[in-house]
C-alpha cells in the first residue's frame, strides 16, 4: 500500500481561463466608453478631410442638415431667429467657438448665409466640423 507523500507537485501548465476572463472585461469596457465618444445630436454627413483639429471646450454648435433645417445646440430654430438666440449665447460666452456642422450635400451658399449670420451676431471664431477621410 503506497501513501501519499508530502511531496508537493507544482503546475506547469498554465490556464488561461483568468486572463480570458481579464480580457473579455477589458474589451466590454472598451466597447461600452467608445459609445460616450459618439457624437450625439442631429445626423449629418460631413465633408471629409485629411487634416482635423479639434477643440472641444468653449464651443456653440450650428448645425446644418441636408434638408436645410438649422439647429442651434441641438435646438430646431428658423434663420430668422438664429442671429438674436446666437446673439443671446455669445454675450455670456463671448469667446466661444462656432462651431458649424453642415451636411455635404448642403450648398456653400447656405452655408455661407449661416456664417454671415454669426458674424452679425458678433461671432469672431469658427470652425467647419469635417468627417476624417478614409485611407
Amino acid at each position: 500500500m503506497k501513501f501519499r507523500s508530502n511531496e508537493r507537485k507544482y503546475i506547469v501548465a498554465f490556464s488561461y481561463a483568468s486572463l480570458t476572463d481579464v480580457v473579455l472585461q477589458l474589451l466590454i469596457f472598451f466597447l461600452l466608453s467608445s459609445a460616450f465618444v459618439i457624437q450625439s445630436g442631429i445626423k449629418v454627413h460631413l465633408p471629409r478631410a485629411v487634416h482635423q483639429e479639434q477643440e472641444t471646450k468653449g464651443q456653440i454648435t450650428i448645425t446644418i442638415t441636408a434638408d436645410g433645417r438649422v439647429y442651434l445646440n441641438n435646438l430646431n430654430i428658423s434663420l430668422s431667429a438664429l442671429r438674436n438666440s446666437l446673439a443671446t449665447l455669445l454675450e455670456q460666452r463671448p469667446n466661444d467657438l462656432v462651431v458649424i456642422h453642415a451636411d455635404r450635400s448642403v450648398t456653400l451658399q447656405q452655408t455661407v448665409d449661416v456664417m454671415d449670420i454669426a458674424k452679425s451676431a458678433g461671432a469672431v471664431r469658427f470652425f467647419i466640423a469635417t468627417a476624417p477621410a478614409e485611407k
